[in-house]
């Protein structure tokens, strides 16, 4: 999809944004909100502190139907779905023959051979035309267009939201469920889970798109809630350290070296029962056990939060340097963190450069900005789990 105006999709919610004075920018084919008049600041801070709505419909929704749609979506991810519960969700990564990312979704298991998933924005098309070569034989792919997506984030997002859906308040994190929406006027039925992107409790509703503007005005309504942009989503998850696809992984990247390991469940694992059977299995298999080992091979790269020792933001794409100027990797995310109040990073660097504490060197605008490998997530979460 090109990035002109001519051509940019639009949301259900297009309209409220407008009123709500959004500035809008193109994203993943969209016109989306990046910010609101508060500012992405002030945004971030509302959304750690009370509840903050995003509008998040660019991403792809699909539902996986039949007796074998488990059993087929297993054999696209290093991931447990066959023994996922009814009821709960997981995060998941859709890989390449070389074991690259494709894209990275979550995915949810409705019971009845029924499994819903949702994919990123600017790879939905991609993906859903994968999922439909490889396992479209063995399962129903059912794309969901008519669905829009909102995310409900913040320790006082449950508050809202159980005022007008009494019984949400009883979820866990990653669990979900069918809900009614009582706004008053009218009951707008949704899916949703406790889930998100910015390490908060919260909820990701799905409504159908007839009904989104009607659901959004009725959580705004609500005394926690303000409207929050892409600018705040990312200065968010980027605190709690979330990969951003596109920035921090891509089809040039693996689950291993992007520190992804706790998202691939032993049972995938060498020595697991069902050991392997993805794409780049040998690959990842090998490279897992290579960083496993008490000296990792000279070359291995690894995925790292930095923390710079100087305030001065530290932007992506930005090199990093040894001590002796060499070229040691590449900042992929990196801003001023309003939480921490401290400029952060996401990084990838040789594995011998990864320990907790190792100095390196960012080069902006010419100026070296001492930094420091340190552990994330820069902010705790807190998903409630019960």
């Amino acid at each position: 999809m090109s990035a002109s105006t001519e051509t940019l999709l639009t949301t259900a919610l297009n309209a409220l944004h407008i009123e709500l004075g959004a500035r809008m920018v193109p994203f993943a084919g969209y016109s989306m909100p990046v910010q609101y008049p508060a500012g992405l600041m002030a945004e971030h801070h509302h959304t750690r502190k009370a509840a903050g709505l995003f509008d998040v419909s660019h991403m792809g929704q699909l539902r996986l139907v039949g007796a074998d749609a488990a059993a087929a979506f297993e054999t696209l991810m290093p991931v447990d779905v066959l023994d996922l519960p009814l009821g709960k969700q997981r995060y998941g990564l859709l890989l390449n023959d070389d074991g690259g990312i494709i894209d990275d979704l979550m995915f949810f298991n409705k019971g009845n051979n029924e499994i819903f998933v949702i994919v990123n924005g600017a790879c939905k098309v991609g993906d859903i035309a994968h999922i439909q070569y490889r396992i479209g034989h063995r399962c129903e792919v059912i794309p969901m267009p008519d669905r829009a997506l909102l995310a409900l984030q913040g320790p006082q997002a449950v508050t809202a939201l159980a005022r007008l859906a009494p019984g949400v308040e009883k979820l866990v994190f990653m669990t979900g469920g069918n809900f009614t929406v009582d706004t008053g006027t009218q009951k707008i039925d949704v899916f949703l889970t406790r889930s998100g992107y910015t390490g908060e409790d919260g909820f990701e509703i799905s409504v159908h798109n007839s009904q989104a503007d009607a659901l959004a005005r009725a959580l705004l309504a609500q005394p926690e809630v303000k409207p929050i942009g892409l600018g705040a989503r990312n200065s968010l998850r980027l605190e709690v350290g979330l990969c951003l696809y596109g920035n921090d992984i891509d089809e040039s990247t693996n689950p291993v070296e992007a520190s992804l390991l706790w998202a691939m469940q032993k049972v995938r694992r060498a020595g697991g029962a069902r050991e392997g059977g993805f794409p780049g299995a040998t690959k990842i298999l090998a490279a897992l056990a290579d960083s496993t080992r008490a000296t990792a091979p000279n070359g291995l790269r690894k995925r790292v939060g930095l923390i710079a020792l100087e305030r001065i933001p530290v932007r992506d794409h930005t090199e990093l340097q040894d001590g002796n100027g060499n070229r040691v990797g590449e900042v992929t995310s990196g801003l001023l963190g309003p939480t921490i109040d401290k400029p952060i990073a996401m990084a990838y660097v040789n594995s011998a450069l990864s320990e907790l504490g190792t100095k390196l060197v960012a080069v902006v605008r010419g100026k070296p900005v001492p930094m420091e490998v340190c552990a994330m997530p820069f902010v705790p979460t807190r998903y409630y789990r019960g």
